[in-house]
């Protein structure tokens, strides 16, 4: 861990960031200069050689919370006539859905409980209403770790002619994802997720075809995903209102860092031991994990809070910020649990240092407890 950050962010993003990262945003430029746009343009060419090897892919950027992005998407590429669907197990998927609803676009929401995915459902939801056009789920839910099986879902969506709207904001840049291969038409993340960026902007990666068929069907102004792609193509990476430069310039130095790493591959690897041993170690100390293991991404993971009078979240929480170490509370409906993230610039080392400040914050709680 670096003695200039005052405490390690273990949450699915904002997330704790390089010391080159945060320099990087020390230069101002203007969103008129050409080498600003430059950079802009080196981005998103970086971005889709991440996504796909195939050709006939663009990306766009956009101002905001990666949500901002989801948002533009949703509203911006099903046509009046379409009809969405929304697989739900999870906070970010029922955030699609509410998203779809107040813009007033016909959705059908296949929901299930949070620790399990509904495969049968959405099948039988595609064979029986062939008014669905466009289909979107996540793929690492961060509301409990779980990872979806994007494979399955993304070959029945295609076999009923649907275009696929992922949501990848947690897991693109830290797990492969072919693009290509599994037929996703809209892919959208974030700068300050897996790539290990600052937070200011998201993205969507697009079948080149796909956002040029969306001309007009922009239900926002601001979110117009479709004019956002060509004032950025027409203009050479020129964004329409002011664009976030400071936090450009750090996701560059977090591209190039991707790459020395060893690219995306690599960086997995990273995140899979990290959460592999945060695991263990966390079993070790009587936590149990809220999913089962084969359904796990080494994004984050959940905990159920121990059945022990000792234990109270707010304090565990406190105890370990004052031992550098910040952690999620839980967001699932059914279960009284918190998270630890494994993304971000961190190291095994840094998860055995957590566990030694995890259960020094046990002792102290029991000792509290019991006093």
């Amino acid at each position: 861990m670096q003695d200039d950050i005052p405490y390690l962010l273990l949450t699915p993003g904002p997330l704790t960031t390089t010391a080159q990262v945060k320099a990087e945003m020390q230069v101002d430029l203007s969103t008129w200069d050409r080498d600003y746009n430059d950079i802009v343009q080196e981005v998103r060419r970086i971005l889709v050689a991440l996504a796909t090897n195939e050709p006939g892919y663009t990306s766009v950027l956009m101002q905001g919370s990666g949500t901002f992005s989801v948002e533009a998407t949703i509203g911006s590429v099903i046509p009046p006539t379409g009809k969405l669907l929304v697989v739900n197990n999870g906070a970010y998927g029922a955030r699609i859905a509410a998203i779809a609803e107040r813009l007033k676009i016909p959705v059908t929401v296949v929901e299930t409980m949070e620790t399990s995915y509904p495969l049968e459902e959405f099948t039988i939801a595609l064979s029986t209403d062939p008014a669905i056009t466009h289909v979107a789920f996540v793929h690492c839910e961060t509301t409990t770790g779980m990872l979806n099986p994007i494979e399955q879902w993304c070959q029945i969506a295609k076999e009923h002619d649907c275009q696929i709207i992922l949501d990848a904001m947690s897991s693109f840049g830290g797990m492969p994802i072919a693009m290509h291969d599994l037929g996703v038409d809209f892919l959208i993340s974030s700068a300050n997720k897996s790539i290990q960026g600052v937070p200011g902007f998201g993205f969507v990666i697009c079948r080149e075809e796909a956002i040029k068929q969306s001309a007009g069907y922009a239900r926002s102004v601001c979110l117009d995903l479709y004019d956002q792609w060509r004032v950025m193509e027409e203009n050479e990476g020129k964004w329409r209102f002011t664009s976030p430069t400071h936090v450009l310039l750090a996701f560059r130095q977090a591209l190039q860092e991707l790459a020395d790493e060893g690219g995306i591959a690599a960086r997995c690897q990273r995140y899979a031991k990290c959460q592999t041993r945060l695991v263990a170690g966390m079993g070790e100390l009587g936590f149990r994990t809220l999913l089962e293991a084969e359904d796990h991404s080494p994004i984050i993971t959940s905990f159920f809070f121990p059945e022990e009078p000792w234990f109270e979240f707010n304090a565990f929480y406190d105890l370990l910020k004052q031992r550098r170490f910040v952690i999620y509370p839980g967001k699932v409906s059914q279960h009284e649990t918190f998270r630890i993230g494994t993304i971000g610039d961190l190291t095994v080392d840094d998860v055995d240092d957590l566990l030694v400040a995890i259960n020094e914050s046990v002792i102290a709680l029991k000792k509290y407890t019991t006093n």
